[in-house]
């Protein structure tokens, strides 16, 4: 356990939880199931007796730096990295990964987003310590794949050849494509098809093996952060980073490493996963009454409502009546009711 390492990627904005998340505030730091935990908290806590905890790192914007450390104290302060400017998953992986390898050339690492739901931790651990295992022994990037439960079009799939094992681990198969968010029609007909799996977003590899997958298909990045070797772990890294950084070209992982690189392996995994990403994500993992609805907080009366949300946890009495798929939430004085089926309107209300 000594070299795993997890960097836990916490720099995004949330937007699509308004009113309850903001900018200021996004919602991987908050309590948004209403559990007395936060989304990073939870994230960080499901890797115990996985990776320990002077070996998890952060990568987040600036702004954010203070709302990690007091939520995530038991983490070196050193291992929060900041991001000067948004520059999507490629980047911030490529940096934590050459920090983790100038401290240990022998580390194993998961990369994970800070703002997934996992509801089978047990599963989730072993799961991860499977691969980490196939990982240390290997060449391979590995991504967790998500056998789908239904026909979702936020996700992107995974397209795996579950016809051949890997030798080593086989629980293992190769990846054979990588698949876009598909349209209605195009992900039931992949949910039909049992090597189809949702992609987590969840990827391990040796330090080693993402590195030189960074030297070879993103050479002009993969240089830029090796030449700041010099500066880790000095007085003088954050303000080069801040010079370099914004650099880098804007791209996700997927697009610069994993749908280029050939050794790609996934792992089919049932523990439960959703990456909460809209409100009606949100309604599905949240315990719900006879009628669908789910609802957070302390005092919260529904009459005659159907498949709904509420979050109001801010409110001392809230009693709804008459209403079937929408949303109702509130924070701060700001109250948003809106059909489940119009969320992608939201960002238009702020």
């Amino acid at each position: 356990m000594i070299n795993n390492h997890l960097v836990v990627m916490a720099g995004g904005i949330g937007s699509r939880f308004w009113p309850i998340s903001s900018p200021e505030l996004p919602k991987q730091f908050l309590d948004i199931l209403g559990t007395g935990k936060t989304l990073i908290q939870m994230t960080v806590e499901r890797f115990k007796g996985v990776v320990p905890s002077e070996n998890v790192w952060v990568v987040t914007a600036a702004e954010y730096k203070d709302i990690v450390a007091e939520q995530l104290p038991d983490i070196p302060a050193e291992n929060i990295l900041l991001e000067p400017c948004r520059r999507n998953t490629a980047p911030c992986i490529c940096y934590a990964c050459w920090k983790i390898k100038k401290r240990n050339p022998r580390a194993n690492v998961v990369v994970a987003p800070s703002d997934h739901l996992i509801a089978d931790i047990p599963a989730f651990r072993e799961a991860v310590k499977d691969v980490m295992e196939f990982s240390a022994e290997t060449d391979a990037i590995v991504t967790l794949g998500i056998r789908p439960s239904h026909a979702e079009t936020g996700y992107g799939y995974i397209k795996a050849d579950l016809s051949f094992s890997s030798s080593r681990k086989k629980n293992i198969f190769r990846v054979d494509a990588f698949k876009e968010k598909p349209i209605k029609e195009v992900a039931e007909v992949y949910i039909k098809q049992p090597n189809y799996l949702w992609n987590s977003g969840i990827f391990i590899w040796s330090v080693s093996t993402i590195i030189n997958a960074f030297r070879v298909y993103q050479p002009e990045m993969s240089r830029l952060f090796e030449r700041l070797l010099p500066y880790y772990d000095t007085q003088q890294e954050q303000s080069m980073i801040n010079q370099e950084f914004p650099k880098c070209e804007n791209i996700s992982v997927d697009y610069a490493i994993l749908e280029k690189a050939e050794e790609i392996f996934v792992y089919p995994a049932t523990f439960g996963w959703s990456d909460l990403g809209t409100w009606g994500s949100l309604r599905l993992q949240v315990k719900q009454d006879q009628y669908n609805n789910a609802a957070i907080g302390d005092n919260v009366e529904l009459y005659d409502t159907h498949n709904s949300i509420i979050h109001t946890t801010q409110l001392k009495k809230v009693v709804v009546q008459g209403l079937d798929g929408y949303i109702v939430a509130e924070k701060d004085g700001t109250l948003l009711i809106c059909k489940l089926s119009e969320e992608q309107r939201i960002k238009l209300f702020h």
